[in-house]
């Protein structure tokens, strides 16, 4: 089974209802980047990476499909049976740009798991459950009216709730946090999420006044170095998001000891090959985490389920896809979809997905023989 030919897609992916909300950016249409490899023998594998606007991570679309256009060249005619090779070719045709290898990399393992007749979750160690938990996330806005939307999702039937918190004044995040706890309590977890936007003074203040609070604390700072030093000094568990660039980044988090859990994201970590292995490094130091992306589809929701699924429940934070934001599947046939809080692990070969093209529009951009 050989690359014969690599087809790059864009699509728009308009956020429902106007605008998500965070504390560095406000986005209104996410530019996805979807790839088709199409092999000698007529199977076809899908990646996607979608990258939350220029800001939210050093990721951006433009940079993607230019970091695509660099690798896809000399991925043509290889073959599809080591996926460590392909990620040594990748790297001996770009330096870094893991966003954009982890497409190719989703792609590569939807293509092997097609050929072996199982799904993505057994190559990647094998599924300890048949259906994930998914978590909701709540954007920054009025406290009132963030603690209505917490009430309805967890009659919706969401374990887990995500507040997002930071760049407004601080008591507006701490009456949020308040509300929606008087909202929900014990029926779900929380996550306070300040997307690196908090001072460490400010990220200590707010822990002081939702002592009583049960959560735990997200990126509440910008750096690696700012959320270190909190260590000691606030009562709540502390995990890290934007920080997780690579795996590198992780065992330097897991080594000091700064972290107490991760909101990991499959593309910002180089794809599902990587994640896999800060997964098991997770499972040893028994650090939960979640399995998620950026935003992005039904391929990208599909890569993160498959992967949740093989992640001990008891360490499992939750996943998050954006198929709450957004309207219609790239599949219709077979979409990836919350029900009661839950998301259903596919079971076809690969993915379990297969983007109708003729949706997507014609390719950008065509590399092959």
């Amino acid at each position: 089974m050989r690359i014969e030919t690599i087809n790059v897609y864009t699509t728009p992916l308009p956020v429902k209802g106007g605008v998500y909300r965070m504390a560095s950016t406000d986005v209104q249409s996410l530019d996805s980047t979807l790839i088709e490899i199409v092999t000698d023998d007529g199977i076809i594998g899908w990646g996607e990476t979608c990258p939350v606007g220029p800001v939210y991570q050093p990721h951006h679309a433009l940079g993607a499909r230019a970091a695509i256009a660099e690798i896809a060249p000399g991925l043509v005619g290889l073959e599809i049976a080591s996926i460590r090779l392909l990620a040594t070719r990748m790297d001996e045709r770009l330096n870094g740009h893991g966003y954009a290898k982890a497409a190719f990399d989703i792609a590569f393992l939807d293509l092997l798991g097609q050929k072996l007749g199982v799904p993505v979750s057994t190559l990647l160690g094998g599924a300890l459950t048949d259906r994930v938990p998914a978590y909701y996330s709540l954007i920054v806005g009025p406290p009132d009216e963030t603690a209505r939307v917490a009430a309805d999702k967890v009659k919706a039937g969401y374990p887990r709730l995500q507040i997002k918190i930071a760049g407004r004044n601080l008591e507006e995040d701490v009456a949020t946090v308040h509300k929606v706890w008087e909202a929900v309590g014990y029926k779900a977890r929380i996550a306070v999420d300040g997307n690196r936007g908090l001072t460490v003074a400010a990220a200590i203040h707010l822990d002081r006044l939702c002592q009583t609070i049960p959560f735990v604390f997200e990126q509440p700072c910008n750096t690696m170095e700012e959320v270190a030093t909190l260590k000691g000094r606030v009562t709540h568990p502390v995990y890290l998001d934007e920080n997780t660039e690579d795996q590198n980044a992780v065992l330097r988090a897991i080594s000091t000891g700064i972290a107490d859990g991760f909101g990991f994201k499959v593309t910002r970590l180089g794809g599902l090959t990587k994640m896999t292995t800060v997964r098991d490094i997770c499972a040893i130091r028994s650090l939960p985490h979640t399995c998620d992306d950026a935003w992005g589809g039904d391929v990208i929701a599909a890569a993160c389920v498959h992967l949740a699924s093989t992640v001990e429940p008891r360490r499992f934070e939750g996943a998050w896809i954006a198929q709450e934001y957004i309207d219609g599947h790239y599949d219709p046939e077979n979409p990836i979809v919350i029900r009661n809080g839950h998301i259903a692990v596919p079971q076809r070969p690969g993915l379990g997905v297969q983007p109708q093209a003729k949706k997507l529009g014609g390719p950008i951009v065509t590399y092959g023989r």
